[in-house]
C-alpha cells in the first residue's frame, strides 16, 4: 500500500530545506576556492619571464607583494626567500591584507596576535608582517635549500601544509621581478583601484612615504635619497632627490663596475618595478630606468626603448653598465 504524500505544510518545509542546503553548500564551495586558489579580482598588473611564462594579478596583490620583497631585500635575504614569503602569502591571503581569518589570524600571512605575532595593528601592516615573517624563516636551518613548502610550513604552521607547493611558479616569477633580477619584466595599468588602498597624498611626497615605508629610511639614504629627520608621514619626508615642474621623482642608482655592475641594475630595477606596482595607489604616470620607460596605459603595454633601440635592449637584459637613475613621474 503506498505511503501517504506528505502534507503541503511539510512538504514546504522540505523544500525550504533543500534550499537552505544549497545555498549553504555553494558558500561554502566559494569561500573554499576562495580560500585555496587565491580568489583575486580582475587582474591589472602582469609579470613576464624571457620563457614567455606569465603571471596576472590585481593593483592591491601588486602592491602588497611589492613591499614584501622590499622588505625582504632589506633584510638582504636572498631571492629564494622572497619567493617563500610571496607564495605564503599567495596561500594564506591571495596577497590581500585581511581584516578576517581562521580564529585570530589577521593579514597577508595570517598572522595570529594570540600566537605571539604582534597586535592585531600590527599584522594588518604589510611591511611589519613580512618583517616578522622573514625573523622567523631566517631561523629555520637551511631554508634556502629545503623545497619551499616544508620552509614555509616551519614558519607558519598551518593545517595545509602542502598547499604552499602551488604558488611556487607564480612566486618565482613574482621574486624574479620585483628583486630586479628579472629586467622591464612587470606592468600595471596604473588606473586607480578601489581594492586598494588610497595614499594620504598625492605626488612626490606620497612616493617617498611609500619608499621610507617598503624600503626603510636607510636603504633609501644608501641610494642618495633625503628623506628628512625624524618622522615618515607624507608631509617630513622631505623634497624628492630630483624634482620637475613638482611631479618626478629621481632615484639615483649606483654606477655599475666590473665587480659590482650586476647589483646596479638589479637595484635599479626592482625600484622601478615596485615604482610601477605602486601606480595605481600612488597615481604614478611614468617609470624609466636603464633606457627603458614605462607608461601608465594597460596591463599588456611593455617596457618601451627611451633612445636607440640597441641601448634600449641593453637595458632591458641588464647588459650595459647599468648606470642612471629611476624616474618616477606622478599624476600630481
Amino acid at each position: 500500500m503506498p505511503e501517504p504524500s506528505p502534507s503541503p505544510k511539510r512538504r514546504g518545509r522540505l523544500l525550504r530545506c533543500g534550499a537552505a542546503c544549497v545555498v549553504l553548500s555553494a558558500v561554502a564551495g566559494y569561500v573554499v576556492v576562495q580560500y585555496v586558489t587565491g580568489g583575486a579580482g580582475d587582474p591589472g598588473c602582469r609579470v613576464v619571464s624571457a620563457d614567455g611564462a606569465a603571471y596576472e594579478f590585481t593593483p592591491e596583490q601588486a602592491v602588497n607583494a611589492a613591499t614584501i620583497a622590499a622588505v625582504g631585500t632589506n633584510r638582504d635575504m636572498p631571492e629564494r626567500a622572497v619567493t617563500i614569503a610571496l607564495a605564503t602569502a599567495l596561500q594564506e591571503s591571495a596577497l590581500r591584507n585581511l581584516d578576517h581569518g581562521d580564529r585570530d589570524s589577521l593579514g597577508l600571512f595570517q598572522q595570529r596576535p594570540s600566537q605571539g605575532w604582534g597586535s592585531a595593528r600590527e599584522v594588518r601592516d604589510p611591511a611589519y608582517a613580512a618583517n616578522i615573517f622573514y625573523e622567523h624563516l631566517a631561523k629555520v636551518p637551511g631554508y634556502t635549500g629545503l623545497p619551499l613548502t616544508v620552509a614555509a610550513q616551519r614558519v607558519q604552521r598551518s593545517g595545509y601544509p602542502e598547499a604552499y607547493a602551488k604558488h611556487e611558479p607564480d612566486a618565482t616569477l613574482l621574486a624574479a621581478a620585483l628583486t630586479g633580477t628579472s629586467a622591464a619584466s612587470l606592468t600595471c595599468e596604473g588606473r586607480p583601484d578601489a581594492g586598494t588602498a588610497v595614499a594620504t597624498a598625492t605626488g612626490p611626497d606620497a612616493v617617498r612615504a611609500a619608499l621610507v615605508r617598503d624600503f626603510g629610511r636607510d636603504a633609501l639614504q644608501q641610494a642618495g635619497a633625503e628623506v628628512g629627520a625624524e618622522e615618515t608621514s607624507p608631509a617630513d619626508v622631505g623634497p624628492p632627490v630630483a624634482e620637475t615642474d613638482g611631479r618626478t621623482v629621481t632615484l639615483p642608482v649606483a654606477e655599475a663596475t666590473a665587480t659590482d655592475g650586476p647589483e646596479a641594475l638589479r637595484r635599479g630595477w626592482q625600484l622601478a618595478h615596485w615604482a610601477v606596482a605602486n601606480a595605481s595607489a600612488l597615481r604614478v604616470e611614468r617609470v624609466s630606468y636603464a633606457g627603458r620607460e614605462w607608461v601608465a596605459g594597460n596591463t599588456r603595454s611593455t617596457w618601451r626603448p627611451t633612445g636607440p633601440a640597441d641601448a634600449g635592449a641593453a637595458g632591458a637584459t641588464g647588459a650595459g653598465d647599468g648606470s642612471g637613475s629611476v624616474r618616477i613621474v606622478t599624476a600630481q
